[in-house]
């Protein structure tokens, strides 16, 4: 047989995992697929995902493709996948896709959604940021919005992870509540290390309502200044990774 373009649409909970990538000695995402997938074949390949994320971040519909000379329907690589992953990995959906498809590099957006609760959790604890203090939903609103358009956010990314070009163009971003859950939800072309955790943990800050626990002191007009400024200040508070899921990406 010729080579084959097999493309998965994966759901999990990172809580237990360091991350998306293989890493030696460490659970990760890429490292329990490939070896579902050696078990299922016998074939050693190269899984390749739309977007890395870091340890204890989740996934709604994260992308991954891999190319194989196997027999096995396309359709069935979900059950038989499944068959060997852990309970915290599922796949959602196995097709086969042209050869030339790649799960990052075709990616057109990403969407990202981050959850914060102002009550704490035993069943939900690795799910969400708990966050005790009150914020303005005013002000994470303004914040929200200065956030769209296209802007350099090196500002927002790990410096060692930084690239020599990092603009991202942000389609929309939102805050809105969902009974007591603050719910944010940012889609872009592309994303910087740790970005979107960063964003939320500025808005977060800059939103409390009582000034005396703004770690950054952080306003809405330095927030903006940042944001427009192509500075190469680095926002210092990451939002917990618990809080954040990958829910699609778009081709």
């Amino acid at each position: 047989m010729a080579e084959r373009n097999i493309k998965l649409v994966v759901e999990y909970d990172g809580t237990n995992f360091a991350g998306w990538q293989i890493q030696d000695g460490q659970p990760t995402i890429q490292g329990a697929l490939t070896e579902a997938i050696f078990r299922t074949t016998g074939q050693q390949v190269s899984v390749l995902g739309a977007g890395r994320t870091d340890s204890g971040v989740h996934a709604l519909g994260q992308v991954a493709n891999f190319r194989i000379d196997h027999r096995l329907e396309a359709e069935r690589f979900r059950d038989a996948l499944n068959y060997y992953l852990p309970d915290d990995i599922l796949v959602k959906s196995s097709e086969e896709v042209g050869t030339d498809f790649h799960a990052r590099f075709d990616a057109r957006f990403r969407r990202y959604r981050y959850l914060v609760s102002p009550e704490r959790s035993a069943l939900y604890r690795n799910h969400r940021h708990y966050q005790r203090a009150a914020v303005d939903p005013a002000l994470l609103k303004a914040a929200a919005e200065l956030v769209v358009g296209e802007h350099d956010f090196a500002p927002f990314c790990v410096v060692a992870s930084r690239k020599e070009n990092n603009r991202c163009e942000v389609a929309f971003s939102r805050w809105f509540q969902v009974g007591p859950l603050l719910v944010y939800e940012v889609r872009a072309n592309r994303f910087l290390h740790s970005m979107v955790r960063s964003l939320v943990g500025a808005m977060l800050n800059l939103a409390l309502v009582s000034p005396d626990s703004n770690p950054l002191n952080l306003t809405l007009e330095r927030f903006g200044n940042i944001m427009n400024s192509g500075s190469d200040e680095r926002i210092a508070f990451t939002a917990p990774a618990r809080g954040l899921y990958l829910v699609a990406v778009g081709y």
